[in-house]
């Protein structure tokens, strides 16, 4: 097999694949021995027709299979050959196949090179949240109110399922403590992110781009439809959606892209959870420093 790279641009590769040889005559024979099995040629039982007849009513079915099953064995060879990091389908075009040969042109994109800002032990002040009593006394009124109740007790916190009002408040205390807690931890994640993101300049694969913006564009019009607004009105508003989606698209792929790049050098693997995983990686260390300043 040979093959030759051209680099488009910054995300896009063309390969020029050729292949000759036993490769693509086995293929022909494998499929050929496929088809004889079943053929039905008038004359002769399945499996024993003549391979001159089984040329004459099949090698137009032969040719596109083994088409279907050689060009993307092949295309992944070339990749891996390469070693190139690709992330979206190929575009494949220019094919030629024979009995002895295929070549074809493959344009993919392909992660973009990042150059890393220093992502380990970063310093992000942890704010402890704190529930003051007031906090929690305005949240126990506001159940009271809607529940009509006149007199705020032990038979009030019953009503609730506590066994008494002393329980309630602690209840009540851990559930604004915990909301407290995931603010932060959103704020904290926010803020990392920035942090690891901001400088860092490369060109966005532009096929990750448009799967973002369109993923973005449906959910939202899924979003609107839910709160009553016709499907033609919605559909009226596609230019507006999209000039409002593209930018949040594009930063959303680029956190990934970088998020991707530290998994990397990290041994993350690159799955559905790896953003996730990354970043438990990066606050584990901020949330240490950020314990340390605490106490």
């Amino acid at each position: 097999m040979k093959t030759e790279v051209k680099k488009l641009d910054g995300t896009k590769r063309e390969i020029n694949v050729a292949v000759t040889g036993d490769l693509v005559k086995n293929k022909f024979e494998e499929v050929f021995a496929q088809v004889a099995k079943e053929a039905k040629v008038p004359g002769f039982r399945p499996g024993k027709a003549p391979r001159d007849l089984l040329e004459k009513h099949y090698g137009s079915s032969v040719h596109e299979q083994v088409l279907k099953e050689l060009v993307p064995d092949v295309y992944n060879q070339a990749v891996a050959a390469e070693k190139l990091d690709v992330i979206e389908l190929p575009q494949i075009t220019d094919v030629q196949l024979d009995r002895a040969s295929l070549s074809f042109k493959a344009v993919v994109e392909v992660s973009p090179e990042i150059t890393l800002k220093n992502y380990k032990n970063q310093v992000i002040n942890y704010k402890l949240p704190v529930v003051s009593a007031d906090e929690v006394k305005r949240q126990i009124d506001s159940v009271k109110e809607s529940r009509k109740a006149e007199n705020l007790d032990d038979k009030f916190a019953r009503s609730l399922g506590y066994p008494d009002l002393g329980e309630l408040e602690k209840a009540v205390e851990r559930q604004i403590f915990l909301t407290k807690e995931n603010q932060e931890r959103q704020r904290i994640e926010n803020e990392l992110i920035e942090n690891i993101t901001k400088g860092v300049e490369f060109k966005l694969p532009q096929g990750l781009v448009d799967r973002q913006v369109q993923d973005m564009l449906r959910q939202t019009k899924i979003d609107l439809a839910m709160k009553g607004l016709p499907r033609e009105k919605i559909d009226a508003q596609d230019k507006l959606l999209l000039e409002g989606i593209e930018p949040e698209a594009k930063k959303q792929v680029k956190i990934y892209l970088i998020l991707a790049q530290i998994a990397k050098k990290e041994n993350i693997a690159i799955d559905d959870h790896m953003p996730r995983k990354v970043m438990e990686f990066l606050l584990g260390e901020a949330e240490w420093k950020a314990a340390q300043e605490n106490k």
